[in-house]
């Protein structure tokens, strides 16, 4: 059998693979940046991919290796971070925090989206920016898109805004914490529960205080564990809208029903996603050994990055104006409005 006749390497096209050589040598560069200025990889992967696609580095060659990256890597690398949770986390956090952090989180969910309605922004967009500030960031994006009616461009503006409220929150809310007097515990819960990304959230929190970082991340975990069951909350909700959307084309005209609402499939949980929830299954019997654990969790940050820098790609200015000043307001406002909520959260149990 010829090597192009292996099933694995039928996953790639040809003509994906100078494009995936370029994600190669950015996702190196993230590491590298992270390693000198301390930049998160995923941060640094989305900056990267929009350096490139703004400085006309992204040549149509490369094109169709990137968006590779954008989706089948990304998607891979969510899989893999379930590896990283268990279930026995929620336990240890207690059924008060739990019950705070699930508050904190649909709070930020319905609220943000509530303001991108008011705003007169793209449902898509509201959803997508909901779902990054509610539970982890461009990753979440990333699990929420296949089931939004975002377009390319609200996607990356989604990615752009977590990315950039998240990195401020890196600067601010340290300073904030240091000007309350936040103990240790309070810092890092009220940190776990409103920053947006996982390397985000490590980076605030070690700011602060190293015993800030264990809290954090437990809280932050926690929430990461409940993107599942909200992209199948979604998912569910998509298809009974469709499925009204089709029973009022069926009932209020008298041409061919599927040409006025044709019916488009919508899965109730993207596969990558229970892929994810099984991820967390499986960490959770604890057969898998502390080795492979570390070399999963490389691959998982080395997949992100892959991931981050096609989705930052799509950050292509001259299309970006074309949304406004309106996205970014939305941005800032629901960042205040996640610290706010997580910060009465992390007092009210801390």
């Amino acid at each position: 059998m010829r090597l192009s006749q292996w099933p694995v390497v039928e996953l790639v096209r040809r003509n994906e693979l100078p494009g995936l050589v370029v994600v190669a040598l950015a996702v190196a560069l993230a590491f590298a940046l992270d390693a000198v200025v301390g930049i998160s990889p995923l941060v640094g992967g989305v900056a990267l991919g929009a350096v490139f696609a703004n400085v006309g580095l992204l040549i149509p060659r490369f094109v169709p290796g990137v968006r590779f990256a954008a989706k089948r890597l990304l998607r891979l690398g969510i899989v893999l971070l379930g590896l990283r949770l268990s279930f026995d986390q929620m336990r240890d956090l207690g059924v008060q925090g739990v019950v705070a952090v699930v508050i904190v989180v649909l709070f930020t969910f319905f609220g943000v989206q509530l303001l991108a309605r008011a705003m007169g922004l793209s449902e898509g967009l509201g959803l997508l920016v909901a779902t990054g500030y509610s539970i982890c960031g461009a990753s979440a994006v990333a699990a929420m898109a296949p089931l939004s009616t975002a377009d390319e461009e609200e996607t990356a503006y989604a990615i752009g805004l977590v990315t950039l409220c998240g990195s401020l929150s890196i600067l601010v809310l340290p300073l904030i914490g240091h000007a309350m007097g936040l103990s240790d515990l309070t810092f890092g819960t009220w940190v776990g529960a409103g920053v947006h990304d996982v390397g985000q959230v490590t980076a605030t929190a070690t700011a602060y205080s190293e015993a800030a970082l264990l809290p954090a991340t437990l809280v932050k975990l926690t929430r990461v564990i409940l993107l599942a069951p909200m992209v199948f909350g979604v998912g569910i909700a998509s298809r009974r809208r469709r499925a009204a959307l089709r029973a009022g084309a069926v009932d209020g005209s008298t041409g061919d029903a599927d040409e006025a609402t044709p019916e488009v499939h919508v899965p109730l949980v993207p596969l990558f996603v229970a892929g994810f929830l099984g991820a967390i299954c499986l960490r959770a019997t604890g057969w898998l050994s502390p080795e492979f654990l570390s070399t999963a969790k490389d691959f998982e940050q080395i997949f992100l990055t892959a991931g981050m820098f096609g989705l930052g790609a799509g950050v292509v200015i001259s299309r970006l104006r074309r949304l406004g000043g309106r996205p970014m307001v939305l941005g800032l406002v629901s960042w205040v409005l996640v610290a706010g909520a997580a910060l009465i959260a992390a007092i009210a149990i801390t």
